[in-house]
């Protein structure tokens, strides 16, 4: 099964994606992660990107069309892969076309998460992380001891682009360029959208409902 799973920042692609990972045993191919990894990391790549995801703006597609094509070739995308969070705007979607057409690796299903905007900013602007890679949540998953890991003790953070001024960006940047692409998928019949606003096991409930006839 080659997936896209889209949605707006929050609406919870990426942990849908890991259940279907190890529900089906693809692999999640998640920009943001890739690229967060590369600005820890401190590298070329990272230092471009930590601009624009700061702001909570896009990072520019030259700097994206070329990961995610080496990512789809490798070894472990044979059997399928789940692109979570791209592609966000038409031209990456275009983009996006040529190369599966390349590789001969056509999107079976585009799984599209709605959920309102309000709970998307209280979903978003209360998530706390740890450099350990643990996340919490102010309301919803808060850590034992304020401020404090519970895995590792070390001191937990809000991301700058989980900031509620940011997360507002995100969301309008969101519905300029990359609702479109609820219409642009739909033209090809590949659409499904689900209701983001499920418990997390009922929205992987439905997921499955419409993934049987690829497995």
């Amino acid at each position: 099964m080659n997936i896209i799973l889209f949605g707006p920042p929050g609406a919870g692609k990426g942990t849908q994606a890991k259940k279907m990972v190890d529900y089906y045993g693809i692999p999640q191919i998640s920009t943001g992660d890739i690229l967060r990894a590369n600005v820890r990391e401190g590298t070329e790549l990272g230092l471009a990107a930590k601009e624009y995801m700061d702001k909570g703006e896009l990072v520019p597609d030259e700097v994206l069309i070329g990961i995610i094509k080496n990512r789809l070739n490798e070894q472990d995308c044979e059997k399928g892969f789940i692109l979570d969070g791209y592609p966000r705007t038409v031209p990456q979607a275009d983009a996006l076309a040529v190369i599966l057409d390349e590789i001969n690796k056509p999107i079976d299903v585009v799984l599209n998460l709605e959920v309102p905007d309000e709970e998307l900013v209280e979903r978003i602007s209360g998530r706390l992380m740890c450099n350990c890679g643990a996340s919490y949540h102010r309301t919803f998953n808060p850590p034992k001891k304020d401020g404090i890991c519970d895995i590792c003790g070390g001191e937990v953070f809000q991301r700058a682009d989980d900031k509620e001024e940011a997360v507002q960006n995100r969301l309008n940047v969101y519905k300029k360029q990359t609702e479109p692409l609820i219409d642009y998928y739909s033209k090809q019949g590949i659409l499904v959208t689900l209701d983001g606003t499920k418990d997390i096991n009922e929205v992987f409930e439905d997921i499955k409902a419409i993934l049987v006839k690829f497995a």
